[in-house]
């Protein structure tokens, strides 16, 4: 299934949230121009050192695989949010902000928004580093943060309608499918894909590369945690005769007067 836009207005303009997609997608031009190369012994390119090595974090020092680390260590946890591995990484990242993003920015404000953002990929790492304090393959990613997004969103609005495509076998259709469906079955299968590649690394002895699907997991439960910590409340315009909405308060709906909604935090 992959979500193609939610049916779920916002009062304000989502500038951050904006913001951080032509963030990601111009730091992103800069990796693909040269910043940082995959090389078949290692990571290369200046840029580099922007990604997050969990030893690199827990021991103090530098490896090799991934060329001189930014200094401090620290601070690999942050640069490393706005790192990808590639046009299909980058792409599914920026759809999943660009839908639900709007929302918990709505829900908090600009700046409340970018500190839940941010919180959510450092306990994205945290768990990471926790889980591998001695790993030396990097992280890079928004994967975490914007997980942190889709928790603090169902948190908020589990009804919200998504359009969705979904695609079975030969069948290929968008239908409407309500957030905790669809991010319910995200998280599960976040939990069950670490459990199978734990499986694998127990039977190769040896470290998987791939999908950081802890970093997932820890961004998720954090934006859970983190948007009732911080406030966050579902805001609904109070004349929506077609939502499920209506008759909470029993207003008149008028198409086309979207700009003199009233809203109404519940």
């Amino acid at each position: 299934m992959i979500p193609l836009r939610d049916e779920n207005p916002t009062r304000i303009t989502p500038y951050v949230t904006w913001g951080l997609i032509i963030l990601n997608i111009f730091i992103f031009l800069l990796e693909v121009s040269g910043g940082m190369v995959e090389t078949p012994r290692a990571l290369t390119g200046w840029m580099a050192g922007w990604t997050m090595v969990p030893a690199e974090i827990t021991q103090g020092r530098d490896y090799a695989i991934n060329g001189p680390t930014i200094q401090p260590f620290y601070l690999t946890i942050f640069t490393s949010m706005f790192l990808h591995g590639g046009w299909l990484h980058l792409g599914s990242n920026m759809l999943y902000l660009f839908i639900f993003g709007n929302n918990i920015e709505d829900a908090l404000g600009h700046f409340k928004y970018i500190v839940f953002y941010l919180l959510s990929g450092i306990a994205a790492a945290a768990l990471q580093i926790f889980w591998s304090p001695d790993s030396a393959v990097p992280m890079l990613g928004a994967s975490g943060a914007i997980a942190g997004v889709l928790g603090g969103y169902l948190m908020l609005y589990p009804r919200a309608n998504v359009k969705t495509l979904v695609i079975l076998f030969i069948i290929i259709t968008v239908i409407n499918v309500p957030a905790y469906l669809l991010l319910g079955l995200w998280i599960v299968g976040q939990f069950f894909s670490q459990f199978t590649n734990s499986m694998a690394e127990m039977a190769n002895g040896a470290e998987q590369g791939g999908v950081a699907y802890l970093a997932h997991i820890g961004g998720f439960i954090a934006g859970m945690v983190l948007i009732r910590l911080m406030g966050g409340r579902p805001t609904r315009p109070l004349d929506m005769q077609d939502s499920p909405y209506a008759e909470r308060y029993n207003t008149p709906y008028r198409r086309g007067d979207w700009p003199n909604y009233r809203f109404k935090a519940w």
